[in-house]
């Protein structure tokens, strides 16, 4: 039937791009300009618009009668191209830029396709950057550039990694272990593996735990018979990808949304969280949020109890040789992602460096990374969605939306601003990389906190947390794409998912803060 067609599903993602790219640009009222030191342009239209402050840096010009033909952001730019003023810039304070709005346009597009995927994802993903130069939003180097971001070859090691786990062994002996505490319940192996690897990605990295949790989970799926796209692979496929980004909250190192939060706040206030603090006011969130998220899933996809994971009574033996070097050198890598905030040397580069060890010592072949490597998972799905969510922040759509959304919940104190926070940090999240999603809502929730009275350090905490939950798109984390590539569900199967478990979780994250940081003393 045509309307179920492939083809049908792309003409009605394109026209929802158009229907966005034809509504009436909100112009808004006030504009930053800078690069004018001297106000040379405040000078030349100061009949129509008066100065305001401005936060960081430049100044703000009002206009005094908006919709005027000589109070807009062109009349702006005219006058600052008549004055031959070549480098100052007018930025839309409260107004949507004529880039931003040809970036939501594209990006209505892009989420239609993800969601009811008419073509593979990785080609979706491809458009971005495609989109992106063609709509004018970026130019060819800034929208491909990201495809090798420093997170996508994290990434990559993360599942080179997973893979060196599996032919070594490795991942068979925790197979068999957890197979023989918890039997042959389906269900049972899930909850086990997920919850303990969501658990433990506060300390290892909420991607690496996916990986090493999938390559653990495929053997005994494939023995059990499960078939893809079936309820009981999407609870198995979806538990460890959720379990694990909630998990990630627990710690400073857990993903690099709380570095950034922690960074960020410590920039514009002076205040600083450690390590033990942060574990101290965000780790009882992961563990009540990680079996939590876990159960959603088993509620929204039931698994088929007739089916029975594989009884394994063969004796593996001692470790190998290659299992135990396998493990030092993974073990190692670890340790230096760990450290990170001691030796400064990104994640990608010392897993890229174990990667290399890995080969050297025999413990893994060129070949069996080529062979089993999903790489338009890394390249194209998660280096697609760090290029479109870098794009969200310098083409002004995320702080325009940050800017009309923030003023709804001022003035109603701590609480009003966590839930706010939180809300719009998990919802932006899924349309960029976490750590992008930190660094353009925290500059503007600072001051806003410090103006109601609120410690800095709740939103902070809030925000590094809220982000953990991107879970309504494939894009939306490393352990979503991780999970997809597999193909065990369709992206759309995510997306429900991700509409019921992330509220809940929400709405878990607040109470807990309501309760623990209240005993805690922070609010």
């Amino acid at each position: 039937m045509f309307f179920k067609s492939n083809l049908f599903k792309l003409g009605i993602g394109i026209l929802l791009g158009v229907i966005v790219f034809l509504i009436p640009r909100p112009e808004g009222t006030q504009y930053k300009i800078t690069g004018d030191a001297g106000q040379k342009l405040y000078a030349q239209v100061s009949d129509s618009f008066e100065l305001q402050p401005a936060k960081r840096g430049g100044y703000v010009l009002k206009s005094k009668q908006p919709g005027a033909a000589d109070a807009n952001g062109i009349y702006l730019k005219e006058q600052i191209a008549a004055a031959g003023l070549a480098d100052v810039s007018v930025d839309y304070v409260d107004g949507l830029s004529p880039k931003a709005k040809r970036f939501l346009a594209l990006l209505v597009f892009l989420i239609f396709m993800f969601v009811v995927e008419p073509i593979p994802l990785e080609i979706t993903a491809i458009l971005i950057g495609v989109g992106l130069v063609v709509m004018g939003v970026s130019g060819v180097e800034g929208a491909w550039a990201p495809y090798m971001h420093p997170v996508v070859l994290f990434i990559m090691c993360c599942l080179i990694f997973a893979i060196a786990l599996d032919r070594s062994g490795l991942t068979k002996r925790l197979g068999y272990f957890i197979i023989r505490k918890a039997g042959t319940s389906v269900t049972r192996f899930t909850f086990i593996i997920s919850i303990g690897l969501g658990w433990a990605s506060g300390f290892m990295h909420d991607a690496a735990a996916c990986a090493v949790g999938l390559v653990t989970m495929l053997p005994m799926m494939r023995a059990a018979g499960i078939e893809p796209h079936t309820k009981t692979a999407k609870f198995m496929m979806l538990s460890l990808p959720f379990a694990c980004s909630a998990g990630g909250m627990g710690t400073l190192v857990g993903g690099g949304r709380n570095m950034v939060a922690a960074a960020f706040l410590k920039e514009f206030t002076g205040l600083e969280i450690t390590f033990f603090e942060w574990i101290m006011y965000a780790m009882p969130m992961a563990l009540v949020t990680v079996p939590a998220a876990v159960f959603m899933v088993y509620l929204v996809y039931r698994p088929d109890p007739n089916l029975r994971l594989p009884e394994l009574d063969e004796e593996l033996g001692p470790l190998t040789r290659t299992e135990i070097v396998t493990l030092i050198i993974v073990g190692l890598t670890f340790l230096t992602w760990l450290t990170k905030g001691v030796h400064g040397i990104h994640y990608s580069i010392t897993g890229m460096l174990g990667v290399a060890v890995l080969t050297v010592t025999g413990c893994l072949k060129w070949e069996d990374i080529n062979d089993n490597l999903e790489w338009g998972t890394a390249l194209f799905i998660f280096g697609g969605g760090i290029s479109l969510g870098l794009a969200m922040g310098y083409s002004g759509a995320g702080e325009y939306f940050a800017n009309l959304f923030f003023p709804v919940v001022q003035g109603t104190g701590w609480l009003g601003l966590f839930i706010g926070v939180g809300i719009f940090g998990a919802i932006v999240t899924n349309a960029m990389a976490n750590v992008a999603a930190a660094a353009l809502i925290l500059p503007i929730v600072i001051p806003m906190a410090q103006m109601e009275g609120v410690d800095p350090t709740v939103l902070a905490l809030c925000l590094g947390m809220a982000c953990s939950f991107a879970m309504l798109l494939v894009i939306g984390c490393p352990p979503n794409a991780i999970a997809y590539s597999y193909r065990y569900f369709k992206s759309v199967d995510l997306t429900k998912l991700g509409v019921v478990v992330m509220p809940v979780l929400l709405t878990i994250l607040v109470i807990m803060a309501m309760i623990w940081w209240n005993i805690l003393g922070l609010v």
